[in-house]
């Protein structure tokens, strides 16, 4: 894959995606929804203002992680400066910290992600599904991914 074939560094949702993200983390945050999406909420890094966006949580090994698809978005800048997010779901809120995972651990947990919400996020990887690690060892460093501890 040569370099021009990787993503930027972020990509911004379309006034339509962002519409339908704000609808969507509406009613994941009430609870409706698929099991694996999680409201994640973060302060802002300038404003204290607390920001939320749907996110899908990935169980790997036990452990679980967050991927940000669209690159360093805004959710993920914010989460870098506090290192802690807290995910809700319904009335069931936890805080998290995050701990980065190296590009040298990502490849088989963006395959696993990849595979697992294709329909979704297929868009954003130049990799297809179904693709084997290997392949995603190029592009790691384009998306972050985080192991989420308990707070």
């Amino acid at each position: 894959m040569s370099d021009s074939a990787q993503l930027p560094v972020l990509q911004k949702p379309s006034a339509v995606a962002g519409l339908f993200n704000r609808v969507f983390g509406f009613l994941v945050g009430l609870g409706i929804g698929p099991g694996y999406m999680q409201l994640l909420q973060v302060r802002g890094r300038k404003t204290g203002r607390v920001y939320s966006s749907p996110v899908n949580l990935l169980q790997f090994r036990g452990k679980s992680y967050l991927v940000a698809p669209r690159g360093r978005t805004q959710w993920v800048r914010n989460s870098e400066v506090t290192s802690e997010i807290l995910l809700k779901r319904g009335s069931t809120q936890r805080k998290y910290r995050l701990r980065p995972v190296p590009d040298a651990d990502k490849p088989e947990i963006l395959k696993l992600y990849l595979d697992s919400y294709k329909s979704a996020v297929q868009r954003f990887f130049p990799v297809r599904a179904g693709s084997p690690s290997e392949s995603f060892r190029q592009i790691a460093s384009s998306y972050p991914v985080f192991e989420l501890l308990p707070a």
